[in-house]
């Protein structure tokens, strides 16, 4: 109740002030942003279709070894009819790659890949923390795995510091260990997400004239 009263009385300042008529003037310009907001969907789709085109490529060109580290229970996945699951995953990618940079049935393909996703994010990188690329600064959970990275990357440093010329070797980036976390997926989930709800976007989609299409008839 109190959390309203305070609401009220902010809006009651407000609108004595003349801050009312300013702050919709504001929101009334802002708005009119809206007239490019496909832009935001075509973004997500064009960010998202080479990474999946490239996993799905990756998986079909190496079908076996894919499906034997799906189906290891001792080093790899443990999942069952491997050879089924490797085609459905490698399938779901090249697809969804495809049908996003068209535009066309994106909405569907997301759930799709969105499960795909969350395969990746709880049978792959959940036991590596949270983080793609290893930080000992910064962990959420699971941090063994990540902080043994982190000491793995000291030690190579050192070794380079000693043994090689480490000012060329980082002049372009410094030397990272990859942590192989959920952090990437999760990031894919997050944007698939966005675009089951707000669809493929206007004008650069099929989906945009097949709708357009239909409320004709």
């Amino acid at each position: 109740m109190k959390l309203i009263f305070y609401w009220e009385h902010a809006y009651k300042i407000i609108n004595k002030t003349k801050g009312l008529t300013m702050l919709c003037t504001l929101q009334n310009l802002l708005n009119k942003s809206r007239a490019i907001d496909f832009l935001a969907p075509l973004a997500l789709r064009l960010y998202l279709a080479p990474i999946f085109w490239m996993a799905g490529t990756s998986k079909f060109s190496s079908f076996n070894d894919t499906a034997a580290w799906f189906g290891n229970s001792e080093w790899g996945l443990g999942l069952p009819f491997p050879e089924l699951m490797t085609f459905l995953a490698a399938g779901t990618e090249v697809g969804g790659a495809i049908l996003l940079l068209l535009g066309l049935g994106v909405r569907w393909i997301s759930i799709p890949l969105m499960v795909t996703m969350l395969v990746a994010i709880f049978a792959v990188h959940w036991e590596n923390g949270w983080q793609a690329i290893a930080d000992t600064k910064f962990c959420l959970f699971n941090c063994t795995d990540a902080e043994s990275a982190g000491e793995r990357l000291n030690a190579a440093k050192g070794l380079l510091e000693q043994h090689g010329n480490y000012d060329w070797l980082t002049e372009q980036g410094s030397f990272v260990v990859l942590n192989n976390g959920v952090e990437f997926a999760t990031t894919y989930f997050i944007m698939l997400l966005a675009l089951f709800f707000i669809g493929a976007g206007k004008y650069i989609s099929v989906d945009y004239w097949l709708a357009k299409k239909c409320s004709s008839n």
